[in-house]
């Protein structure tokens, strides 16, 4: 068995997988139950962790072209849901996007606010909300990926953005003060987390009083099969790890986020769909703004 999950169940050779036509050939016809594209997702944080970071790794590696960079202008995800948006993003950066929609188009973001990107990825997002939020304020782009946070840092050069920040970290310990950010967005990334709950209660603590909560994301159909959850490629591909609508919800209301809105956008797969969730966190914004 050592030999097998060095050939196929290798977090190198889930990272390596493309999807959806090519994964046979990619991770191999030997699968048994914890092989190949269907490895099942038993293990803890650390380990999803580490399969969706060399996933994404291969991705950054592989921009702006290669067979498993999802630079398609059609489709549930990536680049092409740029395309009439009106959103000003360098188009490297959207390229290279592996989002399931953008929601820098439904952030609301003003002059002078401080914006965290939750998994930033190649930058699309962080470069677009730094625009918005001019001189006066910043973007913080939080990714776990090295090769990632390179190549966001280097579209950011290119794109001549100077108040946008790249940062590593976890989803899970923000590695940002309480209270010191106006909006938190994402794309596609929530729901790649082991521990969801977590990811909520760290955003509302740095969320400042009146902060928001704006994401792209994905939503799973409460009859989601259990083949599809235990899929640990369909996780790093922004399906098994996502939360049913009622989920979701509960989660925002129990970290202490309110004003929750969810709706849905598109269908990304059979039994999960893409939305748009926003919240807020209740409280006076200036006397946020005074800690």
């Amino acid at each position: 068995m050592a030999e097998l999950e060095q050939s196929c169940c290798s977090p190198q050779t889930q990272a390596s997988c493309c999807e959806p036509s090519e994964k046979a050939e990619c991770c191999g016809s030997q699968r048994g139950d914890r092989c190949g594209c269907t490895a099942q997702v038993e293990a803890g944080t650390q380990d999803i962790r580490e399969v969706v970071r060399e996933k994404y790794a291969a991705l950054a590696a592989a921009a702006p072209s290669g067979c498993c960079t999802p630079t398609v202008r059609e489709g549930p995800f990536g680049a092409g849901l740029y395309d009439g948006s009106g959103e000003d993003a360098p188009q490297a950066a959207v390229e290279a996007s592996l989002g399931c929609g953008v929601p820098t188009a439904v952030a609301d973001l003003h002059e002078g606010e401080i914006v965290l990107d939750l998994g930033s990825g190649a930058g699309a997002d962080v470069l677009i909300s730094a625009r918005r939020v001019g001189p006066a304020g910043k973007a913080i782009g939080l990714d776990m990926t090295d090769e990632m946070l390179e190549l966001a840092r280097r579209n950011a050069a290119d794109a001549n953005v100077t108040n946008a920040e790249f940062v590593k970290g976890y989803l899970e310990e923000l590695p940002l003060p309480d209270s010191s950010v106006d909006v938190v967005i994402s794309n596609c990334v929530i729901n790649l987390s082991a521990d969801k709950p977590r990811v909520l209660r760290e955003t509302a603590r740095v969320l400042r009083p009146g902060g928001r909560f704006a994401v792209s994301d994905v939503i799973a159909d409460a009859g989601m099969d259990e083949a599809t959850k235990a899929d640990m490629a369909a996780w790093t591909g922004c399906i098994a790890g996502a939360l049913t609508e009622a989920e979701f919800r509960a989660e925002l209301e129990d970290a202490g986020l309110s004003a929750i809105e969810i709706v849905p956008t598109h269908r990304v797969h059979e039994h999960a769909c893409a939305a748009i969730i926003r919240a807020a966190k209740l409280g006076d914004r200036a006397a946020g703004r005074r800690r």
